[in-house]
């Protein structure tokens, strides 16, 4: 490079090194102001209510302001375009505005169509710009430029240059990885762009092979609909749904690097609130409790809990005025007029109840009002009236009733269930049936199975609304003793030309007004009231790995998506699940019919070619047609097969041999044998929610799914099924091995 060349390359550097500093300035600024903001808005502004929540909002909007900044500082801007018209625009994870009084962005959000071209232009089709700018930085200092001349009549040259565009692309592909994924804002490409853009309302389907960047764009998906969609979605927040903690706490800083925090994150098996779902079933009991005839069973189950006494054999009430009969002829009438309100069981048992009670009020009425000379029943409506209350009062006719019509939990009920599985068929009850003792019993399978008996059941809130109006009551009968207080003293004095009047407490406002300023406030945010919300509508849902879901779990999910607002990744090929659909048409016909839009990745960003190569042999063995995603590297290193006789001593040779000098190592074994092997791997991380910031992991297959190492163990691969011996050997972003005892899979020999 020549000294002038040279000179021109200093002062590019030190020009985009001068914006940095000044917007980081900015960023200052305006963290402080957020802070104070927070710190003001907490003072006690008075009791009204349009004050408070004027409070709340702002309290609200700075302290999001404040997260988001902090969530990003030293990786705030990552290029620049150039326009043909002399406008440039430097980009970022935030819109960032010179000043509070101007809209002129001193950095432009990735997500603005004005930032559009930076992912979209190519030199055939350049958008209007003449250059597009990669920024690196550390921390706040900018250490690396790299520049694609989209305009090739502009003859001005910086040195930074880069012929193929692809450089800060391989950069981030070939980088050691750290336990956590990184968010792809400063590469995201064309075909990823238009998916995170699409404007499609309802069920987007992206499919893609593994390194396709699926879970990537669906998380930068998320971001772009919370800013196209800000007021809707912050009220109503976005479930991203992953299918193990593992692969949750791998994504978990994505959208926080993007500035966004109001998503609620989770697997199936914490989708009903109250309920952490832990213990494993069997992969035959998965798949019966995930077959959507599991749900009519739960049905037919429900109405048996919906008795009525044996014929010929009453249920003997004893009352003051003589023994009350309830028969199979009283109780049948109950529970046809309950049965059809049509409302779940708990909000239609007070039906069979009023028509219990008033049956037998009537019998009483009978005998005590009877004439016995054949006349007409003397008892009047308000002897009748009474009579009713009596017997409503009566505990044993409650007791009765709660047996012929008992009110249920969801735990109790589906408990219950999973200790005699009725109405399947033996085989399929027989591999479901257990004891659930307590909490730690319950798992992920139990989860579709506990909403949709909540589903069946309705929950009975009227103890709640009761306990509620008794505690608003109260703070009445407070407020009220305040006023009372206040009668006589001068807290408002209003002076006219004859006269002053003077005006307490009680003259402005009652006690019921009062009352309700004392009411606790609910600070919590959109995501943590859906948590804990069973009947919750999310504005919008996204699923990683959607294939491997059940049809019990798409019932739950579509519960939670009225407006079938979702956007689901996946790839059927990796389906692993007994209990999975696989087929997307098969998945979304109960729900969209046809009405979905389906679109798929075929750039494989992760895995080398001389990897998927030996991966894509695995699936052709069984599906001869099978065309894996396109490798968009070579690393020149191919993975290596071995036989061992001594596992332990192998494996253990292999870590010390695969384990990178900077990033990280995943061990990939069956679950039985990772007691063993975690002796063998001193340091290893393993368990269901590993700590994946560990240089070695221990992971089995289905942990592996979504996750990505820079070198990856896989051992025993005989004992593997298709799919999930081709999700562990997809996982490695530079080198594979391969050990095994026994005969391998003959694609690997």
């Amino acid at each position: 490079m020549s000294s002038r060349e040279s000179a021109v390359s200093e002062k590019e550097l030190q020009k985009e090194q001068e914006f940095i500093d000044r917007l980081y300035a900015r960023v200052d600024a305006l963290r402080g102001e957020a802070a104070d903001s927070v710190t003001n808005a907490l003072t006690p502004v008075g009791t009204g209510q349009q004050a408070r929540l004027e409070r709340d909002l702002l309290v609200v909007e700075r302290s999001g302001l404040l997260a988001a900044l902090n969530a990003v500082d030293g990786s705030l801007c990552f290029g620049r375009i150039d326009r043909t018209d002399g406008v440039a625009h430097h980009i970022g994870r935030l819109g960032i505005r010179e000043d509070d009084t101007e809209h002129t962005p001193i950095l432009i959000d990735w997500r603005a169509p004005v930032a559009r071209p930076f992912y979209l232009a190519t030199g055939h089709t350049p958008m209007g710009l003449r250059r597009r700018r990669h920024l690196t930085t550390e921390g706040r200092t900018v250490t690396e430029l790299h520049d694609e001349i989209l305009d090739l009549g502009d003859d001005e040259r910086t040195g930074f240059e880069d012929p193929s565009g692809d450089a800060v692309l391989l950069a981030a592909l070939n980088s050691a990885r750290t336990g956590r994924m990184g968010d792809i804002v400063q590469t995201i490409q064309a075909e990823q762009d238009r998916i995170i853009r699409h404007d499609h309302r309802g069920v987007l389907v992206v499919e893609g092979g593994p390194g396709t960047g699926k879970t990537a764009v669906a998380l930068h998906r998320a971001a772009f609909l919370l800013y196209e969609h800000r007021e809707l979605l912050a009220k109503r927040a976005v479930l991203i749904v992953g299918p193990n903690p593992a692969f949750l706490s791998y994504i978990s800083e994505v959208l926080p690097a993007l500035g966004e925090t109001g998503v609620l994150l989770a697997t199936v098996g914490e989708l009903f609130p109250g309920v952490h779902a832990t213990a494993a079933d069997t992969p035959r009991a998965a798949a019966v409790k995930g077959a959507v005839e599991t749900a009519d069973a739960l049905a037919l189950a429900v109405r048996d809990r919906q008795q009525l006494p044996e014929p010929g054999a009453p249920l003997i009430i004893r009352h003051e005025d003589g023994d009350l009969i309830l028969d199979w002829e009283i109780a049948y009438e109950a529970r046809q007029a309950a049965r059809d309100t049509l409302l779940p069981h708990n909000l239609a048992r007070p039906h069979f109840a009023f028509r219990v009670i008033d049956a037998l009020t009537e019998q009483l009425a009978e005998r005590i009002g009877a004439d016995p000379y054949g006349g007409p029943n003397f008892l009047g409506a308000d002897d009748l009236a009474q009579l009713g209350k009596g017997v409503a009062a009566s505990a044993e006719v409650h007791a009765a009733i709660a047996d012929l019509w008992p009110r249920l939990t969801p735990e109790e009920f589906v408990a219950d269930f999973l200790a005699d599985p009725v109405h399947l068929p033996d085989d399929a009850a027989e591999a479901i049936r257990r004891e659930v003792t307590g909490p730690a019993d319950w798992t992920p399978g139990d989860v579709p199975l506990l909403d949709e008996a909540a589903e069946l059941l309705g929950h009975d809130d009227s103890a709640e609304r009761a306990a509620a109006e008794a505690a608003r009551q109260e703070r009445i009968a407070y407020a009220q003793g305040v006023l009372d207080l206040s009668k006589g003293s001068e807290s408002y004095e209003f002076e006219d030309e004859d006269e002053s009047e003077v005006l307490a407490a009680h003259d402005i406002v009652d006690a019921d007004r009062v009352a309700d300023w004392y009411e606790e406030e609910d600070h919590r945010s959109a995501a943590e009231r859906a948590a804990a919300d069973r009947t919750w509508a999310f504005g919008h849902i996204i699923v990683d790995e959607a294939q491997e879901l059940s049809p019990m779990a798409w019932r739950l999910l579509m519960r939670r998506s009225p407006t079938r607002s979702m956007t689901l990744v996946g790839d059927p090929v990796q389906t692993s699940e007994e209990a999975g659909v696989g087929s997307w048409a098969d998945i979304l016909a109960p729900y969209v019919e046809d009405r979905f839009e389906h679109t798929r990745l075929g750039v494989n960003y992760r895995t080398p070619s001389e990897i998927m190569e030996l991966a894509a042999a695995v699936v052709r063995a069984e599906h001869p047609g099978f065309e894996p995603p396109s490798s968009v590297r070579s690393t020149g290193v191919r993975p290596w097969v071995r036989a061992t006789d001594d596992l332990p001593a192998a494996v253990a040779a292999a870590v010390a041999e695969l384990t990178p000098e900077e990033g990280r190592l995943a061990v990939i074994a069956p679950r039985e044998l990772h007691a063993d092997l975690a002796a063998q791997v001193p340091g290893a991380t393993a368990g269901e929610a590993p700590d994946l910031t560990h240089t070695v992991v221990l992971l089995d297959p289905r942990q592996a799914k979504g996750l990505e190492f820079d070198s990856v163990l896989v051992v025993e691969p005989g004992r593997y099924g298709t799919s999930d011996l081709y999700v562990a050997l997809t996982r490695a972003t530079q080198r594979l091995g391969v050990l095994h005892t026994g005969e391998p899979p003959a694609a690997l020999g």
